[in-house]
């Protein structure tokens, strides 16, 4: 960094500090890097491309007053924009625009650059061959105690393929639990290791597309030859082999050469080895000579981890609220929770707004089943403090006066009977409280329902309101 740099762009932080809030301040200007200045033109880097889009669409004014007032009438902005992070063997990739919002003009940064895809494709022969995409990484896989034991002997096997015991590896689980992340991120940290190894990543379809093809045009000899010249095969979605029998035969074969060669073979499925139907016993066998290990639904604390990370490889700050909003309301897998990450960032990027709980609230309902429906736990919150005539607050704050501790049990009974939320995420909506408070409160309303009438009265009423909305 210049110092020269540096010092122009404390100037310009010291003019946008007085035109922004705290929040806006922390989240969009100081991530950014000063790189050079030279003469009246200063150069900051920022994490990513919708980075400098936000700033553009947002905040030119400022920027150009901060350029105008530290360098003069003839002060210019130029962007240095993060497209590729880059690795331990390859350099961040940066893009610059020149002028940016000192000039007022929009740059287009797809219309100059080459996507990572398109980058790949120019790279050697053998990386292409690979099939690996460079961003899955041990760095970017966040570990829990969902999948602790593969990620471990992941790593144990790009350390050393094939000489570990772990051959093959067999990594099962559900859809979007970050199999393929996984097995692709061994595959890259071979591929960059000193050995020069030829890893190969294929889905079981395209496998099996390859071996039809190779039938139909003679080729057989030359699809086994290549298959055994590899010395990393990564399988992916095994299952889909069922029920093949000319290819799980050929897969037997080229399984027995490599491993009789000490060659690392890494396979995923949706499920264990034994429950898997319509393969050959003689495979299965061979499946469980190495390692099986499980991806699981992740945790709450690995959710807050992945949302993070996510958010920090875009370059943006989200406040803690809606991080643990995210985490608590989907709970399902991986995938989704990514998904519903980008569609908040596209929200926030096209209607110009800051991320907030009230706009993760509004992305979420095209996603989360439970919330879309009218019967969500606001809803039930909202309807119980009208009944018992006490604020919605008092729902979720620390107070133990009878009547509200009444109120928000029942409350918590109904979002156990009407969402899908679990215990963990009910407890949450109520001012952060744990499950064990829940449990508590669904058996208090089940004994009191029991034993008072009116009280049992009053719950019924509320019941058919809640039941009603759900139709």
């Amino acid at each position: 960094m210049s110092l020269e740099a540096s010092a122009v762009w404390n100037e310009c932080l010291r003019v946008i500090e007085q035109h922004v809030n705290e929040q806006s301040f922390s989240t969009w200007f100081k991530p950014i890097n000063p790189i050079k200045l030279e003469g009246s033109s200063l150069t900051i880097q920022v994490p990513s491309q919708f980075f400098y889009e936000w700033l553009e669409d947002n905040y030119v004014q400022v920027l150009k007053l901060a350029i105008k007032n530290t360098l003069g009438q003839n002060g210019r902005l130029e962007y240095a924009v993060v497209i590729d992070k880059g690795n331990s063997n390859n350099q961040p990739y940066v893009v610059s625009f020149p002028q940016g919002n000192a000039s007022g003009k929009k740059n287009n940064p797809q219309a100059e650059v080459k996507t990572p895809f398109e980058m790949q494709s120019l790279n050697a022969d053998m990386l292409t061959q690979s099939n690996l995409n460079p961003s899955y990484s041990f760095s970017t896989y966040i570990e829990g105690d969902c999948n602790r034991l593969a990620r471990s002997a992941g790593f144990a096997v790009a350390t050393k393929p094939g000489i570990t015991s772990f051959n093959p590896l067999m990594v099962y689980g559900g859809v979007g639990l970050g199999k393929t992340h996984l097995v692709q991120a061994i595959g890259n940290e071979i591929k960059n290791g000193p050995d020069d190894k030829f890893v190969l990543y294929v889905s079981s379809e395209k496998f099996v597309n390859q071996f039809m093809d190779s039938i139909k045009d003679g080729n057989v000899k030359s699809f086994t030859n290549f298959y055994m010249q590899v010395d990393v095969l990564i399988i992916d979605d095994i299952q889909f082999l069922a029920g093949k029998d000319r290819t799980q035969e050929m897969f037997f074969h080229i399984f027995n050469h490599l491993h009789q060669n000490k060659k690392q073979i890494i396979m995923t499925s949706d499920c264990p080895p034994r429950d898997l139907k319509g393969l050959e016993e003689r495979l299965l066998s061979r499946f469980k000579w190495g390692l099986t290990a499980d991806l699981q639904m992740p945790d709450f604390e690995t959710r807050v981890a992945i949302v993070r990370r996510k958010m920090q490889s875009e370059g943006i700050f989200i406040p803690d609220d809606v991080v643990e909003y995210l985490a608590y309301s989907v709970d399902t897998n991986v995938r989704e929770l990514e998904g519903i990450l980008i569609s908040l960032i596209a929200h926030a990027s096209l209607n110009r707004v800051e991320i907030n709980l009230e706009l993760a609230k509004t992305v979420i309902k095209n996603f989360i089943k439970d919330i879309e429906t009218e019967v969500g736990i606001d809803f039930i919150q909202k309807a119980v403090s009208e009944y018992f005539g006490i604020q919605l607050e008092d729902l979720k704050a620390k107070t133990r006066k009878k009547e509200i501790v009444i109120a928000r049990q029942v409350a918590m009974y109904f979002s156990k009977e009407f969402t899908n939320h679990s215990l963990k995420s009910i407890g949450y909506h109520f001012g952060g409280r744990d499950h064990s408070t829940v449990i508590h409160a669904v058996q208090t309303v089940n004994d009191m329902i029991e034993t008072d009438s009116g009280f049992k009265h009053s719950v019924g009423e509320l019941k058919k309101k809640f039941k009603m909305r759900s139709y």
